[in-house]
């Protein structure tokens, strides 16, 4: 078998994978679907805040990007903590945002590692994408002591990730977890997710969706469902 063949063969069965966990067991729809029917989207939660005083992030992605790893006024920044920088291409025309890294994403380097992350990388398999199709990103590339954000430190998280999405201007923002979207939309999860919000940013508005993390989903299998729903919803979005 040649190599290509195996590869091919691996991400169909990657992707097959995701479906069962899914709970998709049918090839079509009991009911004929509007396809083509534009998605409204909800008005933004907040117009977006202006930069941190002080050491300010730079309007350049590239020079973002640099800045986030190196920064000394991020949350969380200390000499010895390491950071888990964005990763992917920022012209996929998706970006995905996570909330900070997890202490096994700090040791593997990478966000969104382990079970979770194979997890993730058959999710992105069931809407045609992998992690070099996608920009992945999270609010803070610090992890705070306890894995969590005090209300202060999600405020100008937030507000950095909001200029990161005004850099990037992607197509569609898929936001994972709790924390998350109650720092960008200013919405829980169950309220925020299944439909597309606005988030201001200063290049303009960019279509947001929020959805279930993969931690939460291996915890939950149940919900899987639901995270199957939200990412046909994607898939739509970028693929109209």
């Amino acid at each position: 078998m040649e190599r290509g063949d195996s590869d091919l063969n691996g991400a169909a069965a990657s992707l097959i994978a995701w479906w069962q966990e899914a709970g998709v067991d049918v090839a079509l729809d009991e009911a004929p679907r509007d396809w083509l029917k534009p998605v409204a989207a909800t008005p933004a939660a907040a117009p977006a805040a202006p930069p941190p005083a002080g050491d300010e992030p730079p309007a350049q992605l590239d020079l973002f990007q640099a800045w986030l790893a190196s920064s000394g006024a991020l949350p969380y920044a200390a000499p010895s903590a390491p950071r888990v920088c964005p990763a992917g291409d920022p012209s996929a025309g998706l970006m995905i945002v996570t909330d900070m890294p997890t202490g096994e994403d700090c040791n593997a380097g990478i966000l969104l590692s382990g079970e979770a992350g194979r997890l993730f990388d058959r999710m992105l398999a069931a809407i045609g994408r992998s992690r070099e199709t996608i920009y992945l990103a999270a609010l803070s590339c610090l992890r705070s002591p306890d894995g969590r954000f005090s209300t202060d430190t999600a405020k100008q998280c937030a507000t950095l990730a909001r200029h990161h999405a005004g850099l990037v201007m992607p197509k569609a923002l898929l936001i994972f977890g709790d924390a998350a979207s109650k720092a960008l939309l200013g919405l829980p999860l169950v309220q925020a997710r299944g439909r597309w919000h606005e988030l201001a940013t200063h290049a303009g508005p960019v279509k947001a969706l929020v959805t279930l993390p993969p931690a939460f989903l291996l915890a939950q299998p149940a919900a899987k469902a639901h995270a199957w729903a939200d990412l046909q919803l994607l898939r739509k979005a970028l693929d109209g």
